[in-house]
């Protein structure tokens, strides 16, 4: 038969190892939600070197009568 202490010990350790799995779930959602947003900013790439390269263009050759 197993003492207080024993029994008390196994509910603790059984809701600690629970708590973990929680947290290595949330762990692998937040994982999973970087990896979405890393994705949808690679594919804004093209686009901001698009915009990038006009911007460098209308440096070299600004509009005439400014200033």
């Amino acid at each position: 038969e197993k003492s207080h202490f024993e029994t008390q010990r196994e509910l603790l350790v059984g809701e600690i190892a629970q708590s973990l799995e929680h947290v290595l779930q949330n762990i692998n959602r937040l994982n999973r939600s970087l990896e979405e947003v890393i994705a949808v900013g690679t594919e804004f790439s093209p686009v901001e070197a698009l915009w990038s390269q006009f911007e460098n263009v209308m440096a070299k050759y600004p509009e005439e009568g400014e200033g």
